[in-house]
Parts: structure tokens; C-alpha cells; sequence
């Protein structure tokens, strides 16, 4: 009774052939590999973008929203690729133009409240013909409306967008069949040699 079952399943799965498996396996294998590369060479592409945004102060968002899209949609597209860094984007040249131009400000601002010093402070103390008693006036007047720096935090500048394990494009998908395929691959040798020598004995 074994040995009719055995070779009943044996004549069931004797049609699926080991090479057939073994040709979808290969190929998907490949065909997952080459995908999962072009996922990060086209991350590597979109970062490189991010960064040079940054450097001629282009529309810096609109790239780092088209990497930030890739790398959520897309597995194998991890920013630490060939960075040492982190967070691995840091957009230090638009943060260094907004220290600046902070800096600038201030620099106008206290410009501007000296003059508003000097004049004020003639009207309070019109006497005087060197204004040595003017001095402590304008230090007042500049301490009590002159600008301070404000600080701009950094991390507002900083990313790292994490790419799924496993994503709905053709390298996930390939990655499933390919590893579906082995499973069938290795059930079928494994089964064709245990049911032909059941049948045999």
C-alpha cells in the first residue's frame, strides 16, 4: 500500500522538472540582484542631487522630497551607503547661509540702533562738546534695543530616511519568487529521491 502511494506522488511530481525550477530560481535570483543594485544606484543618484541643491542653493525640498519618496518606496536604498556621516543628509551649506544671514541681520540691526543711540542720546544730553557723557547713554540705549543672534538648531537641517525590508517593486518581488522558487527547488529534489526509492523497494 507504501509503496503504490509512493509511486502514485512519484508519477504526480515526476512532470516538474528540477530544471524548470532551477531556470525560474536563476533567473529571478538575478533578476532580484540587478534590481536591488539599480534601487540604490538610484539613491546614490537622488542624494548626489540633494547635495548639490544644497551647495548652489537651488530648490534644496523638492530633492530631498524625491529622495525621501525613493527611499520609503524602495528596499535596499539605505542613505549610509558610502557615507561615513550622521545623520547621513546634513545640509551644511544652506544652515551656513542661514547662520549668516543671521549674523548679517544682527550686524544691520546693531548698525542701525547706534545711529538711533547717537541721536537719542544728543537729545538727553545736548552738553558736552567731546559726548564722553554720551557713552553711557548709548551703551544703555544699544543694550536695551540692540539685536541678539538668534540660535538656529542644526537638527532642522539633518535627515535619515529608512528604506522598507521588503517593498512592492520589481526587487521585491523578484526577491519572493526567487526565494518561493528555491523552496519548490529543494522540495522537489529532495521529494523525487525519497518517493523513487520508496517505489523502487
Amino acid at each position: 500500500m507504501e509503496k503504490r502511494f509512493a509511486h502514485h506522488l512519484w508519477t504526480k511530481i515526476r512532470p516538474v522538472k528540477v530544471w524548470y525550477l532551477l531556470a525560474i530560481f536563476l533567473f529571478s535570483a538575478t533578476m532580484s540582484v540587478m534590481a536591488l543594485r539599480d534601487n540604490n544606484i538610484k539613491m546614490i543618484q537622488l542624494r548626489d542631487e540633494v547635495y548639490k541643491a544644497d551647495e548652489l542653493n537651488t530648490d534644496v525640498e523638492a530633492s530631498l522630497q524625491r529622495l525621501r519618496q525613493h527611499v520609503y518606496s524602495h528596499m535596499n536604498s539605505d542613505l549610509s551607503t558610502g557615507n561615513n556621516v550622521y545623520p547621513p543628509i546634513q545640509l551644511k551649506f544652506t544652515y551656513q547661509r542661514l547662520v549668516t544671514a543671521e549674523k548679517e541681520r544682527v550686524k544691520q540691526v546693531t548698525a542701525q540702533t547706534y545711529t538711533e543711540a547717537q541721536r537719542y542720546c544728543e537729545q538727553q544730553n545736548p552738553s558736552g562738546f567731546s559726548g564722553r557723557g554720551r557713552v553711557p547713554c548709548i551703551e544703555e540705549y544699544v543694550k536695551n534695543h540692540g539685536a541678539t543672534e538668534r540660535q538656529i538648531p542644526d537638527a532642522m537641517y539633518k535627515f535619515d530616511f529608512v528604506s522598507p525590508r521588503w517593498s512592492p517593486d520589481l526587487a521585491g518581488f523578484s526577491l519572493v519568487i526567487s526565494i518561493v522558487s528555491f523552496i519548490l527547488l529543494a522540495l522537489r529534489v529532495v521529494a523525487g529521491k525519497v518517493l523513487k526509492a520508496w517505489s523502487k523497494t
